[in-house]
């Protein structure tokens, strides 16, 4: 085996790698990259992308028949004499302890260059939830200042929750005073609605995210995977449910996780409570239904999550399905991973959160309107009536529509809400817009696409038909019992 330059002629085999891995391609061909090339075969790759005096580290991938051998350490080491003296840049959901292990540390906001940021992997060729780690790059630690330390907070909570409570009446003014609608009209109704709503959610959710990202700094996937392990039976299933709603989880991390978890050694079933909890019951959704609707509701709605997951998984688990899995996945060596960095700072924990708000919420925000939109639409046009008639309690059809309907749709908590919110306000019953809810966030068409990578048709099948029974279970019980 040898690590030599990539030529032009390895591209082909380099990008099929990267693309069963689902990593990025963007910009490719602008970087300088090296192999790992065993019998005439590619079986590994890294390159370098510069921006300015710093490089990124990215497209490392090992095949999985020839992980464990330490291949990526031999193509990192390569890559890392190129950089020389530059700082190196790396951003990751997949290999972050074990780049920690080999002396990169969690990069503040601050300390990541524009010219990173504006490299294809940071502008949109990776998802939101992955972590930025640096090499190279001396710590200069924030400035001793009480604003530095995160005294920024004191009078920023007061002056939200202000600007929260004016938001209505805003609204109102607007409608009325500026575009001269009445409110009871149609067109006043749905314009009213979406100047309270769109300022008001994004509003939630940025101070969701503020929080929940300052606690998942003291708990990551691996941890996760590390705790679930030692657990089985009943007890894994509720334990992997309760993780998956404040541990972070987008659809672009489903196979690794999943890879993670299983060859760590955490049962199968409880795996599966943990995918369908993590989209599904997250704390984004959690908090926005308590702020939009109160804690009845958001509290039904976790404890019906938890539920379908919980019994998802126990039942998949019961079956005994691991020889459904993709014959790969039991053959990549399982290496323990160093734990992640974890003693930092308060002001380096708020400054991840606050860095967490603006990838997130800058990602999902055109979404997050689009859906309010639709919201609006349904507030000041759907006749009662007729939203009645189609998702009320008495049409039997309204659960199994609503599951169907949900399930292609592509979007998070964040963006369904304000529809479920005006769905509400229209007459459909609780439980049909449960079932919807709970379809477009945990049977996720994308994600289901990725897990192919991992799961064979006939898994993926009864794990679909598992988790769409529950949702289903739970849309007639609440329709019947409400």
């Amino acid at each position: 085996m040898t690590i030599r330059p990539r030529a032009d002629e390895d591209m082909a085999a380099v990008m099929d790698l990267l693309a069963a891995e689902n990593l990025p391609l963007d910009a490719l061909e602008a970087t300088e990259g090296w192999v790992a090339e065993e019998a005439g075969v590619i079986i590994g790759h890294v390159a370098l992308e510069a921006a300015g005096d710093a490089v990124l580290v990215r497209s490392l991938v090992v095949a999985p028949a020839s992980r464990g051998r330490g291949l990526g350490d031999r193509l990192m080491q390569a890559a890392e004499a190129a950089a020389g003296a530059r700082p190196r840049y790396l951003k990751t959901d997949t290999v972050g302890p074990w780049m920690v292990a080999r002396g990169y540390r969690l990069a503040r906001p601050d300390e990541i260059p524009a010219g990173i940021q504006a490299t294809s992997q940071f502008a949109g060729g990776a998802c939101a939830c992955t972590s930025v780690l640096v090499q190279g790059l001396p710590v200069a630690p924030k400035g001793p200042g009480f604003l530095a330390r995160g005294g920024w907070l004191i009078p920023a909570l007061p002056l939200w929750f202000l600007a929260y409570h004016w938001l209505e009446p805003a609204a109102n003014a607007l409608t009325t005073g500026v575009f001269h609608l009445r409110l009871d009209s149609r067109l006043g109704s749905a314009v009213a609605f979406f100047a309270y709503d769109a300022p008001k959610v994004l509003m939630l959710l940025s101070l969701v995210v503020l929080g929940v990202t300052f606690v998942q700094t003291f708990l990551s996937p691996e941890r996760t995977r590390d705790i679930l392990a030692r657990r089985a039976g009943a007890w894994g299933n509720l334990l992997g449910s309760l993780l998956g709603i404040v541990t972070p989880f987008c659809s672009c991390s489903a196979v690794p996780l999943f890879i993670g978890f299983v060859r760590v050694g955490v049962p199968l079933g409880v795996t599966f409570s943990y995918l369908v909890s993590a989209p599904m019951v997250n704390e984004v959704a959690l908090f926005l239904l308590l702020g939009l609707f109160g804690w009845k509701i958001a509290l039904l709605y976790a404890g019906t999550g938890v539920g379908v997951a919980f019994v998802s998984g126990w039942v998949i688990g019961k079956l005994r399905m691991e020889r459904h899995l993709e014959a790969w996945v039991m053959e990549i060596p399982y290496a323990a991973q160093a734990a992640e960095a974890s003693h930092l700072a308060f002001p380096a924990r708020l400054e991840i959160a606050v860095q967490g708000v603006r990838d997130i919420v800058g990602k999902v925000w055109p979404y997050l309107l689009a859906g309010i939109a639709v919201g609006a639409f349904i507030h000041g046009y759907a006749p009662e009536a007729l939203m009645a008639h189609i998702m009320g309690k008495a049409a039997w059809w309204s659960v199994p529509l609503a599951v169907l309907i949900g399930v292609p749709l592509y979007s998070n908590a964040a963006g369904v809400i304000p529809i479920v919110q005006a769905l509400l306000g229209k007459g459909a019953a609780l439980g049909t817009v449960l079932a919807f809810m709970m379809a477009v966030t945990g049977l996720s068409l994308p994600e289901t696409i990725i897990l192919r990578k991992v799961l064979r048709p006939r898994l993926i099948a009864v794990f679909l038909a598992v988790v769409a029974a529950g949702i289903l279970l739970v849309g007639y019980l609440f329709n019947a019992i409400l």
